[in-house]
């Protein structure tokens, strides 16, 4: 296989089972090339686990030589123990990633539903359906960590995808030429959602 354009490593934190989805990307066509988990178990201290997510990380970095990474940002929960554990395992796999000069972007898990299904609130059972519709994938995996890995890493990619705002790049509209989205909110008024 020829060196495709974009490899993404994208990443579901955990503290006992940790989701990675790794894509190629060339032009518009997407291939898969390893969706898996690497589970932890609860009998290891904590700073064995955030070891073994180093090492895993790393050990993709190597193995397929990521162009880019994406993770999954912790969301706000109500156990604050709980989510001072996701925050370190999400930061040693962030410090993995950096070492090897990865660019990291992080994405909050409603943004990742809304990239692959369209909708924010989107069960994970619905977000493994739209993936496997844009891959063409068969077998449902065993963790659905592993699936929500692979959504991060193609939510990146559409979202590199994305037309850019006057306000992304700096750069002034011209006089005349109407920014894509504002073009779309004009021809397509009814497709605004008012809450």
């Amino acid at each position: 296989m020829q060196k495709p354009v974009k490899i993404i490593l994208g990443i579901d934190p955990g503290t006992l089972v940790m989701g990675h989805g790794i894509v190629a990307v060339n032009g518009n066509s997407m291939q898969l090339l390893e969706m898996s988990v690497l589970k932890l178990s609860g009998k290891k201290d904590n700073y064995e686990r955030l070891q073994m997510i180093h090492q895993q990380v790393v050990s993709l970095v190597k193995k397929y030589h990521p162009d880019e990474f994406a993770i999954e940002s912790p969301f706000f929960g109500k156990n604050v123990q709980s989510m001072l554990k996701l925050g370190r395992a999400q930061g040693v796999a962030i410090a993995a990633a950096m070492s090897a000069g990865l660019p990291v972007t992080e994405y909050s898990p409603k943004k990742i539903k809304q990239s692959i299904t369209g909708n924010g609130n989107a069960d994970k059972e619905q977000v493994w359906k739209m993936l496997q519709h844009i891959l063409s994938l068969k077998e449902k995996p065993r963790h659905f960590d592993a699936t929500d890995a692979l959504a991060v890493a193609i939510c990146h990619h559409f979202q590199g995808k994305l037309p850019a705002t006057p306000s992304a790049t700096g750069k002034k509209k011209t006089k005349g030429v109407k920014n894509s989205w504002d073009d779309f909110i004009t021809k397509n008024p009814h497709r605004i959602l008012k809450k």
